[in-house]
């Protein structure tokens, strides 16, 4: 009941809302445990208990099911045990929403992925605080959707990643140049340049680079990275390349270079 209030006046939901039945199932199991052994019952009212309780056991766990083959849910806890990646499909629709977590195990909507889903979702923590979420869509093309719940800025004040990160980054057989013309990515001899109208930007610590309306790569500021807007030089520090591939893969830490 405490629920049902919250999420009609606070428009909070679970991360999951298969919690919902969970704890209603937990919270009767231990009510009729508690009553069947602190009271002196009669046999009698110890089995009406027992089939109340299964009864209602029996039913969440149908709705349960039921909910879980409308809204497919996916959640993935960050290393740091801080945010939570909540991801609620409608199997019927294919139209995924991300969930942002407020409360511990409440959350609210805060966008909608711009593809709908097909398949499974891949989610991989390039820092505590950015989540990699990479799907394929119903048009047969990779997308990444990128959850952000820090800053690189002391002052919290907003900025655009490609232009901060201005300069040369290298690393193991790859290196990024980010210049007046774009996002430039040199990989195993490879390059590509992406122009800054494909540079998808997700809050102020990551952009996804795009080609034909798909994902290629990801780029994450990491920890060790200091953002200072009033000072117009390269920062120092990290940053991570990430493949946007459905197969498995880890990203790649890039340090800044001096700019050719």
């Amino acid at each position: 009941m405490a629920y049902l209030y919250a999420n009609k006046t606070f428009q909070v939901e679970y991360v999951d809302d298969r919690i919902f039945y969970i704890i209603n199932i937990v919270c009767v199991i231990c009510l009729s445990l508690a009553v069947i052994f602190l009271l002196k019952l009669t046999n009698k009212w110890k089995n009406v208990w027992i089939a109340i309780a299964s009864l209602f056991v029996m039913i969440n766990g149908v709705l349960l099911i039921v909910n879980n083959q409308e809204i497919k849910n996916v959640i993935n806890i960050s290393p740091n045990y801080k945010h939570v990646i909540s991801l609620k499909t409608n199997t019927d629709t294919g139209q995924t929403t991300y969930y942002r977590n407020y409360y511990g195990i409440l959350a609210r909507p805060k966008e909608k992925l711009p593809y709908e889903v097909a398949g499974d979702f891949k989610v991989d923590w390039l820092t505590d605080d950015i989540g990699a979420v990479t799907y394929q869509g119903t048009d047969n093309h990779v997308h990444q959707f990128i959850a952000t719940y820090g800053t690189r800025s002391d002052s919290n004040s907003y900025y655009n990643v490609g232009p901060e990160i201005y300069g040369t980054w290298q690393g193991e057989n790859v290196k990024v140049i980010s210049d007046t013309q774009g996002i430039t990515v040199t990989h195993n001899g490879n390059s590509e340049l992406f122009e800054f109208n494909h540079v998808v930007q997700f809050g102020t610590i990551a952009v996804v680079l795009t080609r034909e309306n798909e994902a290629a790569w990801t780029i994450a500021l990491n920890k060790n990275i200091k953002i200072n807007t009033a000072e117009n030089r390269q920062p120092t520090g990290d940053i991570s390349l990430y493949k946007a591939t459905m197969e498995e893969t880890e990203p790649i830490i890039l340090q800044s270079q001096a700019l050719e």
